[in-house]
């Protein structure tokens, strides 16, 4: 079988901590924490699977760590050229995502809290008020001295142009893309709002993610201790599969959209 059950929870009745606001006349809400393993299948690879960048050259790790950026102009310099050469840009969504951007159409209440930066859940069709980024995006560029922000494509140009490591056109500081690196802490703000959606969902479903990266693997564990029912997606096994409900291994393409479609629209 390719799903398998988790121990079946004490089910008690519905905690006054949470109150009914999660409650709506469309639906419980449904809460969906994506990881790389959704983005596979349009050709963005993960990093901690058996194929993972990490797994094949570990020294790559070093480009999207916070120190070593500031400190090795060589470092930031290829990570300039890996953000030129990404695969991200050419990405479209996929069945997975389209089927999540159908299922918030459809009238249901659902929040995305996604650990990827590729901006895909967006690009499906997902308002942006609806995914919480955990990890940034990989589509802006900030400055680490002024906090100027713009967009990566105008970065990339002036990479194009020759300029191995652009300097922020305000101040002359570093620039990087607005994703969360190696060695820096989540928006407090974002994580907070994740952490308010998993103790508020009557469903978790955690996909395409290896839910070894704290905190935001912890947003399993704590919607579970308020009463939602997880259901993993994952190939590999994680640490939270023995206090999931159902655990799938699945592709994600065909397992989430039937999943979705199980749980029916508003």
């Amino acid at each position: 079988m390719a799903t398998s059950p988790g121990p079946t929870p004490d089910r008690h009745s519905p905690d006054p901590r949470r109150g009914d606001g999660h409650r709506s006349r469309h639906g419980p809400l449904v809460a969906i924490l994506s990881g790389a393993g959704i983005s596979t299948d349009s050709g963005i690879p993960d990093y901690r699977g058996p194929q993972g960048l990490w797994r094949k050259d570990p020294d790559a790790e070093k480009l999207v760590t916070y120190d070593y950026y500031m400190t090795d102009p060589d470092i930031r310099r290829r990570s300039w050229l890996m953000r030129r050469d990404s695969p991200a840009w050419k990405a479209r969504p996929n069945a997975a995502h389209e089927a999540v951007a159908r299922f918030e159409q459809s009238g249901r209440p659902v929040r995305v809290i996604t650990q990827n930066v590729d901006g895909l859940h967006q690009l499906a069709g997902l308002p942006d008020r609806k995914v919480l980024e955990l990890h940034g995006s990989s589509r802006t560029v900030v400055c680490t001295q002024c906090g100027a922000s713009s967009p990566m494509e105008e970065a990339l140009r002036r990479v194009e142009a020759g300029e191995d490591d652009p300097e922020c056109a305000e101040c002359s500081g570093i620039l990087k893309s607005a994703t969360v690196m190696f060695g820096q802490a989540l928006d407090p703000e974002v994580l907070g709002q994740a952490v308010g959606v998993a103790k508020a969902c009557d469903v978790f479903l955690a996909v395409g993610t290896s839910l070894q990266v704290q905190p935001a693997a912890s947003l399993a564990e704590i919607a579970v201790e308020h009463g939602a029912r997880l259901v993993i997606v994952n190939a590999e096994p994680t640490p939270y599969d023995g206090m999931a409900d159902e655990v799938v291994r699945e592709p994600i393409g065909e397992a989430l959209p039937r999943l979705l479609e199980e749980l029916g629209p508003a």
